[in-house]
Formats: structure tokens, C-alpha cells, sequence
């Protein structure tokens, strides 16, 4: 590993006077701006007894101060992002389990994380705004009482620890990611090549900065070739055109349910769309219905780029390619990063066309989990890492994932990938939104259930919606509950999540 695989080598190629992170209302910062700026943090971190592969927590809302802080506490030591949302019970959880050394905070903000960590004796530290000096920039205030000298200070090597993230933790305790700046660099250069980025592209972030994929696609990826990110606030349909008018992005990044919400008000918006056209539109996180690929293209005139992620490969996997080259609605699409193949259970790798585990290697790739050996046995076969998902590689290399191996229904033997559902429910024209889940049964184990968003002024009942789901499906894969709601239940980044969607709808 050398230092051109580090943050703060990434960070170097920005043009001195090019704009590098701007906000909404706020002055541009310039990449000379962001690098002294995160020298200043650096140095104030080291001062403090914090150095390289210390772990500072950090819990603020989204906006120009949270992509300032990763940057800062990244480059010089471990930043670990949480969800600003959590109750104090969670903080303590995640703050334990980290073993964080210091918590960053905005001075005056309320959060429970404050009695967390002095309870747990984790120094403080706090950060005051200073937007005049260009948006994501802050001063730090030392904690009352400083600590001896870090044991490694100065910018961070390829191998230190830059990122530490928990999996979300759907179907059993969260586990600890650790990702090395030689991750982080890997996976930013990747999206980098795949979306083409040059100093002139502008980005809208949408995505929260506590997980990957707005840290990496959104943020650090785009920084990384010199072009420039404007942060929000954190994801609102009813601004979203209000601050594409003002940032004139030529991208944005977004999970489904966020393209979706933004689709609904795109016909009111038209003007906007036509004076500020995009280059494209790129979705991850989670699958994106392909009639919905089709709207949000005519929407914008542009295309929609959809990826595949996850925390344990610093987020791309793979992804479809930019035109002209081919894109395949319904497919992840090429290997965007790391190798990508589909492995059986006994670890033997199948041929194209044959379904079986989506498995990866590569620079992006996390080592493994942290203190959980049983984890990282189940995980790893034959340096290979097993995502969990279930799909099928085509002879030109497009990966088509049929569902997470946890999520898939057993229907008294019978095998249901909920993603097929989805489409199917998804062509009739009164459907917005639908997911697909699990719903146990006492005999057959599981039963096929699904929630529907319907679209605006149509009508529709369940059993219609069922009657429909039969002329397309074998019987047993008809939904036998469907749940109609104003809105799908989602995780805190805006992910759908099929797994204990039954007992947060009471049907359990």
C-alpha cells in the first residue's frame, strides 16, 4: 500500500480555486479552502491526544458540517458516524461497542449522545459553525481536560482504519465494519471511472452522511476528481427541485423510495428540469423497479443509473455503465469495482446463467469483521466474501439479483423471491409503490404478503390487486395479505426493509 491510496491523497486533486462543498444559502468552499480546513482539524484532533486509528464518534444532522467532519476526523484518525435519530439507549449500544475515544457534537445541539458519553467517560468534543468561511467548515472546542499525545499523529497511512460502520442489523446483532483508507480510496476511484466525473460536474447530495453510500457516492467519489458536491439538509421531496434550482446539479445519487418521491413532483417541476438537465441519475442501496427506470428517464432526459452496494465492499459492487455503452434495466450491472461471481454452497463458482450467492474480492473489500470470528468464517470462503445475495451473472457479465437469501419466502418448501412479486404488482397502473415480505404462517412456515402505495386519485382493493398478481403468477406466489398505505415503512437511510416488516405492520 502506498500514500496515494489515503483520503487526504484523493483530496489532493481539486483545483486550488475550483468550488469543492457548497449547502443551500451558504458560500462555496474551495478545495484550497477544504484542505486547510481539514489540516486545521487534524492538527486540533492530535492536540487532544487523538491520532490515527482513534475512534471518533460523530453525531450531527446532515448538512455541510457533517461531510466537513468525516473529511476532517477521517483523514487523520477513525471517524464513526451515527444516526442522529437514535434514542439514548442506541447511542450507548453503538458508543460501547465502537469503543469510540471521543464523541463530536454542534455546540448547543440537543442529543442524548451527550449523557452517553459522559456517562461512559468519552471525551467531547464540539463543534462551532463558522459558515463565513465557506459551507462545512467549523472550529472545535478542546475537552476540558487534554490527553496525552496520540500514539500515531499526522495524516492517516492506506492500512489505518478511515471508516467504522455497523451493518444495519435486520435479523440479528449489528456487526462492526471496519474499512481502511485503501478501501475508501478504491471504491471512490471506482464510482469515479464508472460515472465519468470531471472537475465541471456538480452533485446534489440527498443521502444521509452516517452511511456508505452517501459518504462514498455521494461525497467522498465526486471530491475525489475535483468536482463539486452541494449538501442538503437531508432528503425532502418538497424541496428538492427548490435546491436543484439554486445547487445546478448535473447528477444525484438517491435509494428508490427517494427517486420515487421526487418522480411524483417532477410534472410540477418541468422548468426546473429543462433549465438545470442532468447527465444522469444513478439509484443504489436497494432495487429500483424497472417501470420506475422508464418514468424517472422520461422525466429527466436523462439516464438512470442503477448500482449495487454495501457497507462491507466501502459500497459499489457493481453497476450499469454510462451511455453509450449498454445498460440492462432490472440488472446491477457490471462489476464496478471489485471481482464479482456467483458461488454454490459447497464454495465451487458456477458458470453464467446459474443462480447461487453474489460473492466478491477486491481492494474495496473489508478484511472482515471486527471481534466476530464466527462471522467472518461464515462470510469469507476461499477469499471470497459472500454478500447474502442471491442471484445470476449473464454471459456478458451483468449481474441480476433475484433477492437477499435471508429475505427469500419458503413457502412450505416452495422458494419465492419477493423481487419478482414486486414486478409483477408494480405493472399495474394504480400501483405506486409496493414490497413484497414474509408473513409467517403456522403450517406452511411463510406466506406471501405484500404493502402497496397507490398512485395519486386511483382506487383499487386487494382483491383486485390479487386477481391481477394471478394472471402473472404461479398461485403459490400470489400475495395472500395485501396492505394498502399511504406510505412504505423505511429504514433510517431510506431503505426498504423486508425483514420484520411483518411484526412493524402488527401482522405477525
Amino acid at each position: 500500500m502506498t500514500a496515494s491510496q489515503t483520503l487526504t491523497r484523493l483530496l489532493s486533486e481539486g483545483l486550488e480555486g475550483d468550488p469543492a462543498l457548497g449547502a443551500p444559502g451558504l458560500p462555496d468552499l474551495t478545495f484550497q479552502g477544504l484542505r486547510a480546513f481539514i489540516s486545521r482539524t487534524v492538527a486540533s484532533l492530535n492536540a487532544w491526544g487523538i491520532g490515527r486509528n482513534d475512534r471518533v464518534a460523530i453525531v450531527l444532522r446532515n448538512g455541510p458540517e457533517m461531510a466537513g467532519a468525516f473529511l476532517g476526523v477521517a483523514c487523520g484518525a477513525t471517524a464513526a458516524p451515527l444516526n442522529p435519530g437514535y434514542r439514548e439507549d442506541e447511542f450507548e449500544f453503538y458508543l460501547q461497542d465502537l469503543r469510540a475515544g471521543a464523541l463530536l457534537v454542534e455546540a448547543g445541539a440537543a442529543t442524548p449522545a451527550r449523557a452517553v458519553a459522559l456517562r461512559l467517560g468519552i471525551a467531547l468534543i464540539e463543534l462551532v459553525p463558522t459558515p463565513q468561511a465557506g459551507a462545512g467548515c467549523f472550529e472545535l472546542t478542546a475537552p476540558e481536560t487534554p490527553r496525552s499525545l496520540p500514539k500515531a499523529a499526522g495524516w492517516a497511512q492506506a492500512s489505518d482504519c478511515a471508516l467504522i460502520l455497523h451493518t444495519s442489523g435486520t435479523t440479528s446483532r449489528p456487526k462492526i465494519v471496519p474499512l481502511s483508507q485503501a478501501n475508501l480510496v478504491a471504491s471512490a476511484t471506482a464510482i469515479a471511472q464508472t460515472l465519468a466525473f470531471v472537475p465541471g460536474d456538480r452533485g446534489l447530495n440527498i443521502m444521509p452522511l452516517f452511511h456508505i453510500h452517501g459518504l462514498l457516492a455521494g461525497l467522498l467519489s465526486p471530491l475525489g476528481r475535483g468536482s463539486y458536491v452541494c449538501c442538503t439538509p437531508g432528503f425532502n421531496a418538497l424541496r428538492f427541485f427548490t435546491w436543484m434550482d439554486a445547487a445546478r446539479p448535473t447528477w444525484y445519487t438517491a435509494v428508490p423510495t427517494m427517486h420515487q418521491a421526487i418522480l411524483g413532483r417532477a410534472g410540477h417541476n418541468r422548468q426546473i428540469i429543462e433549465r438545470h438537465r442532468l447527465r444522469f441519475l444513478r439509484s443504489s442501496s436497494s432495487s429500483m423497479p424497472t417501470q420506475v427506470i422508464a418514468e424517472l428517464e422520461a422525466a429527466f432526459g436523462a439516464p438512470l443509473i442503477e448500482a449495487y452496494g454495501m457497507t462491507e465492499a466501502s459500497h459499489q459492487m457493481c453497476s450499469n455503465p454510462l451511455p453509450p455503452a449498454q445498460r440492462k434495466p432490472g440488472s446491477v450491472g457490471l462489476a464496478a469495482g471489485p471481482e464479482v461471481a456467483v458461488m454454490d454452497v459447497d464454495a465451487r463458482l458456477l458458470p453464467a446463467g446459474e443462480v447461487g450467492e453474489i460473492v466478491i474480492r477486491g481492494p474495496g473489500v473489508s478484511s472482515g469483521y471486527e471481534n466476530n470470528p464466527q462471522a467472518n468464517a461464515q462470510s469469507f470462503s476461499a477469499g471470497w466474501f459472500r454478500t447474502g445475495d442471491q442471484g445470476a451473472m449473464d454471459a456478458q457479465g451483468y449481474v441480476t439479483l433475484t433477492g437477499r437469501l435471508k429475505e427469500i419466502i419458503n413457502r412450505g418448501g416452495e422458494k419465492i423471491s419477493p423481487r419478482e412479486v414486486d414486478e409483477v404488482l408494480m405493472d399495474h397502473p394504480a400501483v405506486a409503490q409496493v414490497v413484497t415480505f414474509a408473513l409467517p404462517h403456522d403450517k406452511l412456515g411463510e406466506e406471501v404478503a405484500a404493502v402497496a402505495v397507490l398512485r395519486e386519485g386511483a382506487a383499487l382493493t386487494e382483491r383486485e390487486l390479487r386477481e391481477f398478481a394471478a394472471t402473472r403468477l404461479a398461485d403459490f406466489k400470489v400475495p395472500r395479505k395485501i396492505v394498502f398505505l399511504d406510505e412504505i415503512p423505511k429504514g433510517a437511510t431510506g431503505k426498504l426493509q423486508r425483514i420484520g416488516l411483518a411484526q412493524k405492520l402488527g401482522l405477525a
